[in-house]
């Protein structure tokens, strides 16, 4: 299992805070590599509120009561309020990925209001984006290093977060018709299946009889990202999970992952995490 937070004050104890109108209070990342389940019980909830985004994978939230499961799967975002039951679970087999902010102060309730997310919403679909994931990681960093200033960035962070979210909410995403809903299902597994082999977009969209750019459009409207975009964040993710997990050259994981070019490999890499794979894996060792 991977994990990587940061909190205020080193302390994880949640707060209530009304001294300002938002203050982000901790925030995190989880990644279940090995271990088989990651379980959360709070019966009684927090006294803050927290924003969990899944990134990958799915889990499994059992709103209001112990009984009600919902399964939530990538490119949605969870809400709990304060004092709110929560009860949730990862498990290893679906590989998921979470990021999760806790937050509270004195106008939460209107500022979520400002961006869309009403109060009896528990959760939304924004699509997968690698700019949600940069802006968490952007907030733990914040919360470790505790810079001069680093509350007020902090409020600055979760503001551009929230403000994602409510351009992805204005978007109409509705797709009624069972037969595209299927076919972006399949293809969105095609793509995780295929990853590392060489996909022509255009070949696939024409196999399942679909021009190339009705095949774009569509898929962007129903996952948040384009085809390539998404083959390029399912190798990039797959080649971290390798940097991390295994003592793999840089060539070979760029070859595993579906690249034949090293050098291409981590320049791709560099420009989507921000360090070079030899960077990053000197980083969490």
């Amino acid at each position: 299992m991977y994990l990587n937070c940061g909190y205020m004050n080193n302390s994880a104890i949640d707060f209530k805070d009304k001294s300002n109108p938002l203050i982000v209070g901790s925030c995190g990342t989880y990644r279940l590599l090995t271990k088989p389940k990651l379980p959360t019980y709070r019966p009684r909830g927090r006294l803050d509120y927290q924003l969990i985004y899944i990134s990958a994978g799915k889990a499994y939230f059992h709103f209001n009561n112990k009984d009600n499961e919902t399964v939530i799967t990538a490119g949605n975002m969870v809400l709990f309020r304060p004092k709110e039951f929560q009860k949730y679970e990862y498990y290893g087999t679906d590989k998921t990925e979470v990021y999760w902010v806790h937050f509270t102060g004195g106008d939460v309730k209107n500022i979520l209001r400002k961006y869309g997310i009403s109060d009896n919403l528990h959760y939304f679909f924004v699509g997968t984006s690698l700019e949600y994931e940069r802006i968490y990681k952007k907030m733990i960093s914040e919360l470790q290093r505790c810079q001069n200033h680093y509350e007020e960035l902090l409020t600055i962070l979760i503001q551009q977060l929230l403000i994602y979210i409510h351009r992805e909410l204005q978007k109409d995403r509705k797709i009624s018709d069972i037969y595209l809903d299927n076919e972006m299902d399949m293809a969105t597994q095609y793509f995780s299946d295929n990853y590392s082999s060489e996909i022509s977009i255009e070949e696939y969209a024409t196999s399942r009889g679909m021009s190339i750019s009705w095949f774009i459009r569509n898929f962007k409207k129903y996952s948040g990202t384009t085809p390539m975009q998404f083959i390029v964040s399912a190798r990039i993710s797959n080649a971290q999970l390798l940097l991390e997990t295994t003592k793999y050259s840089i060539s070979e994981i760029s070859r595993i992952v579906g690249y034949d070019n090293p050098l291409y490999f981590s320049r791709l890499f560099h420009k989507v995490k921000g360090f070079s794979p030899s960077e990053y894996r000197k980083n969490i060792l």
